[in-house]
């Protein structure tokens, strides 16, 4: 059997494919292919978006209301989790958390470029396999600050859908 695969839909910059890793993650993916198959995600914004580390998103309406789900158990080494052993490579999809360990819930990042320092500290799932590019572009555009965030688009890049395709 095949891992599964989604398929982001981003208004005005395109689609990304990714694959996902339950070997590593099991719990962080069955979570996550619960929210997109209630939709959770559509219409939500990339409300992080730093060029050379990652974009994030998952939580925010374009106006910065919050979405939030339930939290889940961080699946990543530093906490006890041995069998997460990805790497946060370019492309990478990973848990956003506070720094409570067990606080992620909704929030996602994709690796813009390799960043060796949050390996074993973040539950990575997953992978993109078509439509880096459009990461490229997301990472490369402006932002401000606005709220408690830094790097915050000017305009808003909107998630319009994610689906599983495989």
């Amino acid at each position: 059997m095949s891992n599964p695969k989604i398929k982001f839909t981003i208004r005005n910059y395109g689609e990304i494919t990714a694959e996902l890793y339950p070997e590593y993650a099991p719990a962080t993916v069955e979570n996550f292919l619960k929210l997109v198959n209630e939709g959770f995600f559509e219409g939500l914004i990339f409300h992080r978006v730093i060029s050379g580390f990652m974009i994030q998103g998952g939580g925010f309406e374009p106006d910065f209301t919050q979405k939030k789900a339930d939290a889940i158990k961080g699946e990543f080494i530093a906490n006890g989790f041995m069998q997460n052993k990805l790497r946060h490579t370019r492309g990478v999809l990973s848990m956003a958390r506070t720094s409570d360990p067990n606080s992620a819930s909704s929030q996602f990042f994709i690796m813009h470029k390799d960043a060796p320092h949050l390996d074993a500290q973040y539950a990575g799932f997953g992978k993109v396999v078509e439509g880096i590019e459009v990461v490229d572009k997301i990472a490369d555009t402006r932002t401000t600050s606005y709220g408690w965030y830094d790097d915050v688009p000017v305009v808003p890049v909107v998630i319009e859908k994610v689906e599983i395709i495989e």
